[in-house]
């Protein structure tokens, strides 16, 4: 595994429903991005499709792998990049199941995939209505090093980054569709959950208006100790490079340590405590 990494943070707005102009989006900054040095590539939640899409998802969503993670398969494999994107899965038991999904590709093809476990259902969201939440948290085994991947909303849940990082990643992703109002929260959260498990966090977010949304953009990689290391413009496209050095973790640890003082007793008191709201 690689001590040093470069991650591109490719923050971009999305044509609703258009897979193909999206690609082609998604192309031009993968090339962009590892010219510039990057080894992995990390775009927004639904960057595929776009976000708002409401029952258009039944006609866009598709089985993973399938037609766009093939097209993303090529295009990492012959630009020996890591690849990242947010999509609506398709179940391949059902015909109208649909998880929001994070797909992680590889030089050598497909490696897995994340699905979004906490799903907003308040003020403008209505994810519920068109998802069904993912139930396993996610660490990939790759040559730049354990990656997890969490969505957006997620971030708001303590466990899911925690649980992540026990499963042993060093680098957690982000992905999101936040609009502008919610910015101070995610700002506050990404850099909270980078500290209390002294990990690399990477947010990726969306910019541009969908049906009246406006998406904030301030993509960041925030460092173990929860410094932000590289940050995005705010409500426009761009693609800022961090870079991840693991050997910094070890000693921000011993000085912060919150994985070694951890009580997981306190865990089934949790369980306990929230069947009973």
């Amino acid at each position: 595994m690689k001590e040093k990494i470069n991650i591109a943070l490719a923050q971009i707005s999305c044509k609703r429903g258009d897979k193909e102009a999206n690609l082609k989006k998604i192309e031009a900054k993968v090339v962009k991005a590892r010219e510039q040095g990057a080894e992995l590539v990390v775009f927004p939640e639904l960057s595929l499709t776009g976000y708002v899409l409401r029952d258009q998802l039944y006609e866009v969503a598709e089985n993973i792998p399938g037609p766009s993670v093939n097209t993303l398969e090529k295009l990492a494999k012959q630009n020996k990049v890591y690849i990242i994107v947010g999509m609506p899965e398709l179940s391949e038991k059902t015909k109208a199941t649909i998880y929001n999904t994070a797909v992680l590709i590889g030089p050598k093809g497909y490696i897995g995939k994340y699905r979004k476990m906490y799903l907003p259902t308040h003020s403008v969201f209505e994810e519920k209505r068109y998802f069904r939440p993912g139930y396993q948290a996610a660490a990939f085994d790759t040559e730049i090093g354990k990656l997890g991947i969490i969505i957006c909303y997620d971030v708001f849940f303590p466990e899911v980054s925690r649980l992540t990082r026990l499963k042993g990643a060093q680098l957690i992703v982000c992905i999101s569709a936040s609009p502008g109002a919610r910015r101070a929260f995610f700002e506050t959260l990404t850099a909270a959950r980078a500290i209390e498990n002294t990990v690399f966090l990477a947010y990726v977010n969306l910019v541009g208006i969908e049906d009246g949304l406006q998406f904030w953009g301030g993509s960041r990689l925030i460092g173990p100790n929860g410094k932000v290391l590289v940050k995005a413009k705010y409500d426009e496209e761009d693609l800022v490079i961090g870079e991840v050095d693991y050997s910094t973790i070890k000693p921000i640890e011993a000085f912060v340590p919150t994985l070694k003082d951890l009580r997981p007793e306190l865990f089934d008191k949790l369980k306990e405590h929230a069947e009973k709201l």
